[in-house]
């Protein structure tokens, strides 16, 4: 393996946040955080749909959903059958990394971050009923607005009138606190040790 990426793992490993929470009301769901980019990274995140009463109307968020037990093995069988339902993208475009840990909502969602490097061979193919626009962001413009210390409430403001928010928002502080340092400043080996890779 290459040794940038087995480091990106170490990391990953070491600064995981812990398991799912023990009160069985929160609904297990998985998402994606999704890097990509020859020189740069990138974060591949998308724009919920715009309808009346949709819980995540007009959010920013990663690719992801619901674990379904009758489906899914495990909350990262999960995520890449979200992936490929909402996006197009299947397993043979994603070099898995590992995960972030979990995260709860204040709907009672306990969610799983898992971190992958998209290789975009093949166009993208959001569902329109779930999805408006696909944002592909440098991940040096997230960390130009970085919000410090504010780890309860962070935010990450986009283009007026849309930011990062929420659960979405704290996924990526513990990025940035965590994983991103160590990839920030040696992108190109990293996507190199995943084009000598598999995919």
């Amino acid at each position: 393996m290459n040794q940038d990426i087995a480091d990106f793992k170490a990391v990953l490993r070491r600064f995981a946040r812990s398991g799912p929470p023990p009160d069985q009301r929160f609904e297990p769901a998985s998402v994606f955080l999704l890097l990509y980019g020859e020189q740069a990274p990138c974060l591949l995140a998308v724009l919920k749909a715009d309808y009346p009463h949709y819980p995540w109307r007009n959010q920013v968020a990663l690719p992801g959903g619901h674990v379904d037990a009758q489906r899914d093995a495990s909350a990262l069988d999960a995520a890449f059958r979200e992936l490929n339902e909402e996006l197009g993208i299947g397993p043979e475009q994603i070099h898995y990394i590992g995960s972030l840990g979990h995260f709860q909502t204040i709907l009672q969602k306990d969610i799983q971050a898992f971190i992958g490097l998209w290789n975009q061979a093949g166009p993208l193919k959001p569902d329109p009923r779930e999805i408006s626009r696909v944002l592909k962001i440098p991940l040096t413009r997230l960390a130009e607005c970085h919000p410090g210390q504010d780890v309860n409430h962070p935010v990450y403001p986009l283009d007026h009138p849309i930011s990062i928010w929420g659960v979405t928002a704290k996924i990526l502080y513990h990025f940035f606190e965590t994983a991103y340092p160590k990839i920030a400043g040696n992108w190109p080996a990293v996507m190199a040790g995943m084009q000598a890779g598999s995919l």
